[in-house]
Parts: C-alpha cells; structure tokens; sequence
C-alpha cells in the first residue's frame, strides 16, 4: 500500500443524511475476509429517530442463485459538521470507521475508505457504473495515495 497521509483521508465537505440513506451495491473492495466470495453485495442504510442508523450488508455466496443473506449492523456519525465520518459495527463489539472521501453530486456513487485508508469500496446506487465513471474514480483513489490496483470488482447482476 502507498503511503496514507491524512490528506488521503480527506472527506467530503458534507453529506446529506437523508439523501444517502438507501441501497449502495458494492461496485469495488479491497479483498478481505469478510467479504470475499460474495456476489450482490451491498449495503444498506436506515436513519433511525434517535440519531443512530442501520447498516445491513447483503450478500450471495459465490452465486446469484445462492440465498440472499443479511449481517445486521449499526452505524452513527461521529462529525456531525460533516456527516462523512462515521462508525460502523456489524459485529459487536468491533468497529471499524467509515470515511466518505468521494461522493456524487446526485448520490449515485461514492468512494468509502476504513482502516487508515487499507479498505477502500466504490458504491453505487445502480448494479454498475459506466466504464468512464469507474475510471475516474480510479483515479480519484490513486490520486490520494491510496492504491486502486488492489481494488477487486464484485459481481453484480447485470455487470
């Protein structure tokens, strides 16, 4: 991995709660353990009164003809000046941060970073992204110091 500087870590200036909550298929990870060998992934956000949000990962194993499976999780904003840094926790009782570095104008991609910038993922509201977004935003990651060369395509149907 590059060198991850806190300018790598950046995030955006602001993120509208409302408008992110929903469905974000997983375009792109960093392999790890947890999510290698899924299929359909994504991830799924639910504001809740009390400040607090569901996030529910979704996934197939190896297939789109395996069951649909969901880990229930919980996620809260830790800068509320921004509301681009968050925890997450879909085990207790780790966490891990959840830091939205790139966002679209209109909600239809990010990139999230976790773990000092080791875990990187691209979202997407749709199954894919065109090929010129996904570029971009490959370059958008390496020109951050983190390493887009290790992000690995999840397959989504469709893609």
């Amino acid at each position: 991995m590059k060198n991850t500087t806190p300018k790598s870590l950046a995030t955006v200036k602001s993120v509208d709660l409302d408008r992110y909550m929903g469905r974000w298929h997983v375009i792109a990870y960093t392999p790890n353990f947890f999510e290698d060998g899924k299929v359909a992934t994504s991830d799924n956000y639910v504001k809740h009164a009390d400040g607090t949000m569901a996030a529910d990962y979704v996934f197939r194993r190896k297939n789109f003809e395996a069951p649909e499976k969901t880990w229930h999780g919980k996620a809260w904003v830790t800068n509320t000046q921004t509301n681009a840094e968050w925890k997450v926790r879909l085990f207790w009782p780790f966490t891990s941060d959840y830091l939205i570095l790139e966002l679209d104008a209109d909600y239809r991609w990010a990139v999230v970073a976790s773990n000092g910038g080791k875990l990187v993922w691209v979202l997407a509201r749709e199954h894919t992204l065109p090929d010129s977004v996904y570029t971009d935003l490959l370059k958008r990651i390496d020109a951050r110091g983190l390493d887009s060369s290790r992000l690995a395509r999840v397959p989504q149907p469709g893609s």
